[in-house]
């Protein structure tokens, strides 16, 4: 999976930052419905939290649980397709819909 995040974050201009092994992603119950799209935001790490945020649908809830903890190495069971969007450093945001992809620098998540 490592080339294929390298190759990404290369092809949209990102920096390589893989979550560290065992960090935490957000995630909504709502990406194992099979919803699309997908979509993924990335903060930066704080502890043991990757800074990745991962949703179904188009509305972005803002209910308090609507993310759940998973530790990154359960997230091919949850939503594949999406491991190798992890490597984009925080800043970054992706949506997967299919065969569409679309991968975007957002400045604003860098502020915390």
């Amino acid at each position: 999976m490592t080339a294929q995040q390298k190759e990404l974050c290369e092809r949209f201009g990102s920096r390589y930052v893989p979550p560290s092994p065992g960090s935490i992603v957000g995630i909504s119950m709502n990406v194992r419905s099979g919803l699309l799209p997908l979509n993924g935001l990335r903060h930066p790490e704080n502890g043991e939290t990757s800074g990745w945020y991962i949703w179904a649908g188009e509305q972005l809830s803002n209910e308090p649980d609507f993310f759940k903890p998973l530790h990154t190495l359960h997230l091919t069971e949850w939503c594949p397709g999406v491991e190798k969007f992890l490597g984009l450093a925080p800043g970054w945001r992706f949506l997967k819909a299919g065969d569409y992809e679309d991968v975007w620098f957002d400045p604003a998540l860098l502020d915390v």
